[in-house]
């Protein structure tokens, strides 16, 4: 019995059907009780305002050696996947995509617009799912979680605490985008630039006893 070998590789078949084997085999799932050491990766959850980037699927690439590495040597592996709500980006995302349809958050009123916020959550983080799946990360899927999950935030908020007392983290002087109306550092999707004809100035300062 002979096989034709195709001619053109098509990795989407390949990639799906081995990816939906280790789905079934339950190979990314941490076990809850086992005697072999752990090991745990939190992903940095990819935020819900649209789809991954490359440089996504290069972090993710790093991550998931790790994990596969370290389940290959017998640890009880834990790649912890999710996804982050993004709050104030989010919130523009979609401001803007209700102006593109005439409307906007005043008119529609508080209600409907976090329905649609709801809305784009779902719709987006099945987008980034999807991605990551098909990067073939190992993530423990049963184990998905999302920053506004009930539980969650406050137990975001505890280990940010714990981190600045530890000295891990804090507060700098730093250019930033802040936001007078809101009191607040804004990210640069959030800024709309606009160019200026001004004047550079030079300061020179006269430094004692220098040359």
């Amino acid at each position: 019995m002979t096989t034709d070998i195709p001619k053109n590789y098509s990795p989407q078949e390949i990639e799906k059907k081995w990816y939906q084997f280790w789905l079934k085999q339950d190979y990314f799932h941490a076990k809850d009780k086992s005697t072999n050491p752990p090991f745990s990766i939190v992903i940095p959850p990819p935020n819900i305002t649209g789809s991954l980037h490359i440089g996504h699927a290069l972090d993710n690439t790093l991550q998931d050696t790790l994990i596969r590495w370290k389940r290959m040597q017998g640890y009880n592996t834990l790649w912890m996947p999710g996804t982050d709500h993004a709050g104030i980006a989010t919130e523009l995302i979609m401001e803007k995509k209700l102006i593109e349809e005439g409307t906007s958050r005043q008119e529609i009123g508080r209600e409907k617009f976090i329905d649609r916020m709801w809305q784009w959550k779902d719709e987006s983080r099945g987008r980034i799912i999807s991605q990551l799946q098909e990067i073939g990360s190992s993530c423990d899927w049963e184990r998905e979680r999302f920053t506004l999950d009930e539980g969650l935030s406050k137990a975001v908020r505890t280990a940010f605490v714990k981190l600045y007392e530890r000295g891990l983290i804090y507060r700098g002087d730093y250019m930033v985008n802040w936001c007078p109306n809101c009191q607040t550092a804004v990210s640069d999707l959030e800024v709309i630039p606009i160019e200026i004809e001004g004047n550079f100035y030079h300061i020179k300062y006269d430094v004692k006893d220098s040359a």
